[in-house]
C-alpha cells in the first residue's frame, strides 16, 4: 500500500535521436579513414588524428548542426574502433593483445626518504617514496565503538599534471581513495608482522604520467620501494590491468589497456599478486554479456603479464636490503618484568621523561614489558636501554655504586643508588672506625660510593660504605 502511494508516475525519458543523414555521412567518412589510426601508436598523435577527423567533419556542415556532428561523430568513432579492434586483433598501439608495455624499473632514487621507487610501464609512471616510524605513528581510527590503530598506510596521489591537465589541488578524490585502498589491500597480506619488524610504514605514491592501470603501477612502485627500504618483504607483488571488447559472438582480452581502451572497453579487470597467488582484485563490468567463461580466461591470461613485470621487478631488486636507510630510526627492544614498568615510568613520568631528555631516544612501554627505543641515533638508544637495565636489574649483592645521600638519620643515612633504589647505610657502615655522629660523614646531597652487602625484607639493599672504601684500597 505504501509503495502504491508514493510510487507516482514514471518519468519517460525519450532517447536522442540524430538526423539519419548525418549519421550516414559520419559512419561512411570515418569507415573511409579509421585504418589510419594504426599509423599513429602514440597516445597525444593517435588523439590530434581523431581532432583531424572530427574538424574536417565540421567544416562540412553549418555552426548550427556543429554540436550534433560533434555527438554523432563521438559515438560512431567509439563503434568503428571497437569493431576494428575485434575483427583485426590488432591493438591500436600496434601491441598484440597479450602484449604488456615496454616496463623500467628504478630504486633508491630519492637519498633522503627510507626507500624510494620509480615504476614506469609505457605512459604510466608512478613514484613511491617509503619512511618509517614509530608505534606513534600509527594512524589512529576512530571506529564506531572502539579505536584502533593501523600500521601499514599507502597513499595515492594523482595530479592533475599527469594527464595534462590544469586543475586546482584539494582533498583527495573518490577515484584516489579507492585507488590507494586498492593498492594498500593489494601489498599488505605480505608486510611483516609488528614482531618481527617494529615499524609503521608509510608509502606515498604521486602517479608523474597516467595512461591507464596507474593503481597497478603503484602496487608495483610500492612493492619496489619496500624493499629498497629494508623491510622484510617476502616476495614482490606486481599488478596488471586487463581489458575487454566484445562485439556480438566475438570478443578480445586485452593485457595492460591503457586510457583509450578502458574507455571504449567493456572491462576493467585489475589483478594483483605474486607469482604464487593473488592479493588484490577489483573488477568494473560494462556489459551483461561477460560470462564466467571468459572471466576465467581473463584471469590466466592476466598472470602471464603480471609474471612478465614481476620478472622485471626481480631483475632491479630481488630481495630487501640487508640494512635499513640511515636516516630510519633504529630500534632497540628490551623486556623486563611487568611489575617492575611503574619504576621505568616513575611518579608522574618523572623518570622516563629524564631517561627520553638525557639520551633523546623515544620509548614505548608495553603492558607486558616489551620496550622499544627508537632514535637515528644507535648510541642514544644503547644509552637508553642501559639506564632502563639499570633501573630494572635491581642491586646486585657485592656490587659497588656511587649514589647520593638523600636523607639523615640517627642511625644511618638513605643513599640513592639508581633513580627508583634507595638503601641504608647503617652507622656502623659508614668509616673504618667508631663515629658519633653520621654527619661527621656525610651530609645530604653528598655523592658516596657504597657496595650492597644484602637485601632486607622488603627487598631494599643494605649498603656499606666501609667495605666500598676497602674495596677501594684493595684494587688499587
Amino acid at each position: 500500500k505504501y509503495v502504491e502511494e508514493v510510487r507516482g508516475n514514471k518519468i519517460n525519458i525519450e532517447k536522442v535521436r540524430f538526423d539519419e543523414e548525418i549519421i550516414k555521412d559520419v559512419s561512411s567518412f570515418i569507415e573511409e579513414r579509421i585504418k589510419e589510426v594504426f599509423n599513429y601508436p602514440e597516445k597525444k598523435s593517435r588523439n590530434d588524428f581523431y581532432k583531424l577527423l572530427e574538424n574536417q567533419l565540421l567544416e562540412k556542415y553549418d555552426e548550427e548542426k556543429q554540436e550534433e556532428v560533434k555527438k554523432v561523430f563521438e559515438e560512431v568513432l567509439k563503434d568503428r574502433i571497437r569493431k576494428l579492434v575485434v575483427e583485426t586483433g590488432k591493438r591500436l598501439d600496434g601491441r598484440r593483445k597479450e602484449e604488456v608495455r615496454p616496463i623500467e624499473c628504478e630504486v633508491g632514487l630519492l637519498p633522503r626518504v627510507h626507500g624510494s621507487a620509480l615504476f614506469t610501464r609505457g605512459q604510466t609512471q608512478c613514484l613511491a617514496s617509503l619512511t618509517l616510524g614509530t608505534s606513534a605513528d600509527e594512524q589512529i581510527i576512530d571506529g564506531l565503538y572502539e579505536e584502533t590503530t593501523k600500521r601499514f598506510m599507502l597513499h595515492y596521489n594523482f595530479p592533475p599534471f599527469s594527464v595534462g591537465e590544469v586543475s586546482p589541488l584539494r582533498a583527495p578524490s573518490r577515484r584516489e581513495i579507492g585507488h590507494g585502498a586498492l593498492a594498500e589491500k593489494s601489498l599488505a597480506p605480505f608486510i611483516p608482522d609488528e614482531k618481527d619488524f617494529p615499524y609503521t610504514i608509510r608509502i606515498v605514491a604521486n602517479i608523474l604520467e597516467s595512461n591507464g592501470s596507474s593503481s597497478m603501477a603503484t602496487v608495483c612502485a610500492g612493492s619496489l620501494a619496500l624493499m629498497d627500504a629494508g623491510v622484510p618483504f617476502k616476495k614482490h607483488i606486481g599488478g596488471v590491468a586487463l581489458g575487454m571488447i566484445k562485439e556480438g559472438e566475438k570478443y578480445i582480452l586485452l593485457t595492460d589497456i591503457q586510457g583509450e581502451e578502458d574507455h571504449y572497453g567493456d572491462l576493467d579487470l585489475k589483478i594483483a599478486g605474486s607469482k604464487d597467488g593473488i592479493t588484490g582484485f577489483q573488477m568494473d563490468v560494462k556489459t551483461d554479456e561477460f560470462t564466467f567463461d571468459i572471466l576465467k580466461e581473463a584471469v590466466f591470461q592476466s598472470r602471464k603479464g603480471r609474471v612478465e613485470i614481476l620478472n622485471k621487478m626481480y631483475e632491479t631488486i630481488s630481495s630487501p636490503r640487508e640494512e635499513i636507510s640511515q636516516y630510519a630510526p633504529k630500534i632497540y627492544n628490551i623486556s623486563v618484568d611487568p611489575d617492575k614498568i611503574g619504576l621505568v615510568i616513575g611518579t608522574g613520568g618523572k623518570t622516563i621523561k629524564k631517561i627520553i631528555e638525557d639520551t633523546g631516544a623515544e620509548i614505548d612501554i608495553q603492558e607486558d614489558g616489551n620496550i622499544r627505543i627508537y632514535s637515528s641515533d644507535v648510541n642514544a638508544c644503547k644509552k637508553a636501554a642501559e639506564e632502563i637495565k639499570k633501573i630494572t636489574k635491581g642491586p646486585e649483592v657485592g656490587e659497588i655504586y656511587e649514589g647520593v645521600v638523600t636523607k639523615i638519620l640517627p642511625f644511618g643515612a638513605i643513599v640513592k643508588i639508581s633513580p627508583s633504589q634507595e638503601g641504608l647505610v647503617h652507622i656502623s657502615e659508614m668509616a673504618p672506625y667508631r663515629i658519633k655522629k653520621v654527619e661527621d660523614i656525610l651530609k645530604v646531597g653528598t655523592k658516596v660510593n657504597v657496595k650492597v652487602i644484602g637485601v632486607d625484607e622488603q627487598g631494599r639493599p643494605v649498603l656499606s660504605r666501609k667495605q666500598a672504601l676497602k674495596k677501594k684500597d684493595e684494587e688499587r
